[in-house]
């Protein structure tokens, strides 16, 4: 009878890929005596690099995942921002309100402006309005279209 293998896929290529890499390193590990001496110091000092290099990087994500404030971590070239709207104390009422805050104040800057706009509108009829009612003109100049024309030019 065939047993059944309850191993999920990603275990056993995590097994698969550990060892290749344990075959890789037993046989750089036999050809490294075949090596000259200056080429095996220059490995040896890259491999040292490395390793301080995963090193550096293990203690900045500890770091980084006990931390409770957004922080900017830098590994070589690369500088990342930690933390954010679902970084480590992110998930907040005030964290959201903040990033909602910018769009209610464009939101209000627009609803001024229009407010803006109308109120300008009803000031300009109203001073056509007024010069209008204030002025002697018989009753027959409002009806002349050349009347409107004069209002116009004289607005501008």
């Amino acid at each position: 009878m065939k047993s059944t293998n309850f191993s999920t896929p990603s275990a056993e290529l995590d097994a698969r890929v550990t060892r290749f890499g344990l075959r890789v390193a037993a046989g750089l590990t036999e050809r490294n005596a075949a090596l000259p001496h200056d080429v095996s110091e220059r490995l040896r000092f890259a491999r040292e690099q490395a390793l301080a290099r995963a090193a550096k990087a293990r203690a900045a994500s500890i770091a980084v995942v006990g931390s409770a404030a957004p922080a900017a971590v830098q590994m070589g070239s690369t500088l990342a921002l930690n933390g954010g709207p679902r970084g480590a104390g992110g998930n907040g009422l005030w964290a959201k309100l903040g990033s909602a805050l910018p769009l209610v104040l464009l939101l209000a800057g627009l609803l001024l402006m229009q407010r803006g706009q109308v109120n300008e509108q009803i000031a300009a009829a109203a001073e056509v309005d007024t010069a209008l009612l204030s002025d002697n003109l018989p009753p027959a100049a409002f009806s002349d279209p050349g009347f409107a024309e004069f209002l116009r030019d004289g607005e501008e």
